[in-house]
């Protein structure tokens, strides 16, 4: 169960990303993450509502630690993609979200199976390859600081979210969701980049609020069916979701290896499995 759960919040997120890259193109990113965000907020809190929960101080603590975790790691991502640093930024933030709450979770007493393990390690290097775009302007090789600070902050939203209890339902979520808009939008003034969604366009972001909230809530209940190292790695495959979306609706082609970081992740999800 935490393995399918995890899978399909990947797909979530991996689907919100694809539609958060088509949408930037035109609105630009700030507007769009503000809109996206805010509307996966009010789908947090309906669905919430509907099925209840018992929500302690600790649940809503660790809801906003991981919404501040979200907004950091969207706001250091937009920025490193801003300045076209692609191909180093994307792949840092992506194995950064992995390798924080596999470390955490080894450290309060997490013991994957020996199989597991193997998936955990073969994962690492597929978010990586899946992760990386070509990029062959000499002038882009910055972002690194970005990247990891992106990991990071990605990281320490899957962190918080695992800690969240599980009787508390999906309202905590709603917070998180409130405070990631917040942090979003005072990186965004700090930079001076414009946020407020005033072209018309940047409200086709609605849309991804439904798959957001998906994602998270998935997230959720899938570390109260598994370990936080296992269930972070694979819910770190989003960028597969996305990679593949590009290829069929975009006809973008599908570099050598990100096809090698594909069948890594096939292999890696199958062993997790397994084990």
């Amino acid at each position: 169960m935490a393995v399918v759960l995890s899978l399909l919040s990947a797909l979530s997120y991996g689907v919100s990303d694809f539609l958060g890259g088509l949408f930037s193109k035109r609105s630009g990113p700030w507007q769009v993450a503000v809109v996206g965000q805010s509307s996966s907020t009010v789908a947090n809190l309906v669905v919430g509502l509907v099925v209840g929960g018992v929500v302690t101080g600790q649940d809503w603590a660790w809801a906003a630690g991981a919404g501040v975790g979200g907004g950091l790691g969207t706001a250091f991502l937009y920025r490193g993609l801003a300045g076209a640093r692609m191909g180093v930024v994307a792949p840092l933030s992506a194995v950064g979200t992995a390798l924080l709450p596999v470390a955490v979770g080894l450290a309060i007493g997490e013991r994957p199976s020996p199989l597991a393990v193997l998936g955990v390690i073969s994962a690492m290097p597929a978010i990586w390859l899946i992760s990386r775009v070509a990029d062959e302007d000499p002038s882009h090789r910055g972002g690194v600081v970005d990247g990891v600070l992106a990991g990071l902050g990605f990281g320490l939203l899957f962190v918080c979210l695992g800690r969240i209890g599980e009787d508390a339902g999906i309202v905590p979520l709603a917070l998180t969701q409130l405070v990631s808009v917040a942090v979003v939008v005072l990186t965004a003034v700090s930079l001076r980049q414009a946020w407020v969604p005033r072209d018309p366009a940047a409200w086709r972001a609605l849309a991804m609020g439904p798959l957001g909230a998906a994602a998270t809530g998935l997230f959720v209940y899938a570390t109260h069916h598994g370990l936080l190292s296992v269930v972070s790695v694979i819910s770190a495959l989003y960028p597969a979701s996305t990679v593949v979306l590009a290829a069929l609706v975009l006809k973008e082609r599908i570099h050598a290896w990100q096809g090698v970081g594909l069948a890594l992740a096939a292999a890696a999800v199958t062993l997790v499995a397994l084990g």
